[in-house]
């Protein structure tokens, strides 16, 4: 036995779904070559007592938004502390494949509430590729943390091809020549190992920047007839679709559903949309699109699933800034003004609060935010005494509408006013039956944007918690076996990526998990400084759950703690979508 790393005595999961089995995990030059009961160690091979402990395959987050920070601090941390081995990027339409850094930032930034500043100067270091695979080639030479897949994002494909200005602006179509370029790019990126294509439909996201500030992103500018031509090599291809509906009408995705489904007479369009969640603002959506698009799949020959984040989808603010304002004209209007004597200004202008007051009292538009002032508690302020209370109930106090209220504390403390509010996933029992649903992929964690906003980096062991904690109460969701693929092998088998498995010949990407200790330290409220942002603290997760993290065959992880180099070493790789990279046997524990 050459076995380097021996993980000893844990109850082992392969992420097929199987039933797991008490085992022992052998490890030699990156991958799994052997598992089974009292395995040898030779003389200097590192060994890892799990006993007690779940041994599983390193986790997959099929939604990040990594692309700048991947390029500044390519270990990815914040995921690999919690045993994500495998991250997906390039989603939502955006990326930095192709587009030059200024207009990357100016696309990428203000969506993704990430400095401006930072987006633009960590491109300017490191962008040296011009094409999909010289993007691929870049990724592959970094000293990368988790593996690395991504999509080819629309926004980034059209600016490339038509320029900022034209690619937001209505009035503008891509010219025949300008399609024949991005649709060469996308099977240039298809050749190049790329998961597919990602798109936008919802108009919230806005481009930052002074040039075109507070357009949409160029991906929304276009027609459902240019979105046909990718989804016709998508589907010819056999890659995959990313996107997004109208969160605010919804009635899109019914093309969504359409562009996906085989009828019995093509293909079935594999499509992951965002995003399925148990909305405070519509206590029925969650069930409707679950159920929905589980009809479709099943009579339509569709392939479309809901993305969704098993946790209550708590969001913090700094002031104003935080994306649901991007839904209604006042907030849209707050968002445009990137200094806050300015937003001073506006916030007194009589005017602005009647239209304020008008758009928060629709309560019965379609929305995502509850718009609920007195569902906002404070928890940070220069005025220590207003720290726990609601904004409303302040604003009760002042003898204030919930609106001026809110306001007044902008016009006072600025970003210094920190508030949170849950909007989603707030019903435990809804949301276990969401996380659970045969329509959904547990996901969604948006890592690395909204950095002051939501901390979602631990998704996994969320869902894993709800689901220990159904079987410890006698109804289970499912067995464990196949609640631990839900976050693993199921994904990556559905993306075609070699991952999420734990089996001989399989890549050694791996999570140590202490089942005890999926308690109520997940929920807890953290910040970290953000690499490359000196003054920038973001919110992170921190929890004891994870005793360990593998990847490609080394500890980069453990007891809290990573290890020296990494971040400067290699780890992961560039996973290239439909590449098998190791030969498997078919034997999966040997008793």
């Amino acid at each position: 036995m050459d076995a380097e790393l021996l993980i000893r005595g844990g109850l082992v999961f392969d992420g097929t779904g199987a039933d797991p089995a008490r085992a022992d995990v052998a490890v030699a030059q990156g991958k799994v070559v052997a598992v089974g009961r009292d395995l040898p160690a030779r003389p200097d091979a590192q060994v890892f007592d799990a006993t007690g402990q779940w041994v599983t395959p390193g986790f997959f987050d099929n939604h990040t938004h990594y692309d700048a920070e991947v390029l500044a601090a390519p270990g990815l941390r914040e995921s690999v502390r919690h045993g994500v081995t495998t991250v997906l990027m390039g989603s939502c339409s955006l990326g930095t494949v192709l587009s030059p850094p200024e207009d990357t930032a100016d696309v990428f930034a203000r969506v993704e509430a990430l400095p401006h500043g930072f987006v633009l100067d960590t491109l300017r270091r490191h962008q040296t590729w011009q094409t999909p695979a010289g993007y691929a080639a870049a990724l592959d030479a970094m000293p990368l943390g988790p593996n690395v897949a991504c999509y080819l994002g629309h926004s980034d494909l059209r600016v490339a091809a038509m320029g900022l200005g034209p690619a937001t602006d209505g009035k503008v179509r891509p010219s025949a020549e300008q399609m024949a370029v991005m649709e060469g790019h996308l099977h240039a990126a298809l050749d190049a190992g790329f998961l597919g294509f990602s798109s936008m439909t919802n108009p919230w996201d806005k481009v930052g920047g002074d040039r075109f500030r507070s357009r949409r992103l160029p991906s929304t500018y276009a027609t459902w007839g240019e979105y046909r031509r990718f989804h016709a090599i998508l589907r010819d291809r056999g890659a995959i679709l990313q996107s997004a509906p109208n969160i605010t009408t919804k009635v899109n995705v019914l093309l969504f559903l359409a562009a996906s489904a085989g009828f019995g007479v093509r293909k079935p369009l594999k499509t992951a949309l965002i995003t399925a969640a148990d909305v405070k603002a519509n206590p029925t959506l969650a069930r409707a699109v679950t159920d929905g698009v589980r009809l479709v799949n099943r009579g339509l020959g569709a392939n479309v699933r809901w993305q969704s984040v098993p946790m209550p989808f708590e969001v913090y603010a700094d002031g104003v800034d935080l994306v649901v304002f991007e839904e209604f004209g006042a907030g849209e209007a707050a968002l445009h003004l990137q200094d806050h004597l300015a937003r001073v200004e506006l916030f007194r202008d009589p005017a602005y609060r009647a239209r304020f007051k008008k758009d928060y009292a629709r309560k019965f538009a379609p929305r995502v935010w509850h718009r609920d002032l007195y569902d906002a508690q404070i928890v940070a302020c220069p005025d220590a005494a207003l720290v726990g209370r609601s904004i409303g109930a302040v604003a009760d106090a002042r003898g204030q509408h919930p609106i001026d209220g809110f306001l007044d504390l902008v016009i006072e403390h600025g970003p210094a006013l920190r508030w949170r509010t849950t909007i989603a996933n707030h019903r435990a029992p809804q949301l276990a039956r969401l996380a659970a649903h045969p329509a959904v992929q547990v996901g969604f964690a948006d890592s690395g944007a909204h950095l002051r906003n939501m901390a979602f980096y631990d998704f996994p062991l969320h869902w894993l918690r709800i689901a220990k904690r159904a079987e410890d109460e006698g109804n289970p969701l499912m067995s464990m076996g196949k609640a631990v693929a839900r976050v693993t092998g199921e994904q990556a088998a559905w993306y075609g990526l070699d991952a999420g498995h734990l089996r001989v010949g399989d890549r050694a990407d791996i999570a140590v998990v202490d089942p005890a200790r999926l308690d109520a330290e997940l929920d807890a409220y953290h910040e970290a400084p953000m690499p490359g942002v000196p003054g920038l603290d973001r919110m992170v997760k921190r929890n004891h759950a994870v005793t360990a993290t593998v990847i490609g065959g080394a500890v980069v992880y453990q007891g809290g703690a990573f290890v020296e180099g990494f971040g400067r070493e290699g780890h992961g790789r560039f996973l290239r979508a439909g590449e098998r990279t190791t030969p498997r046997t078919a034997a999966a524990v040997r008793h």
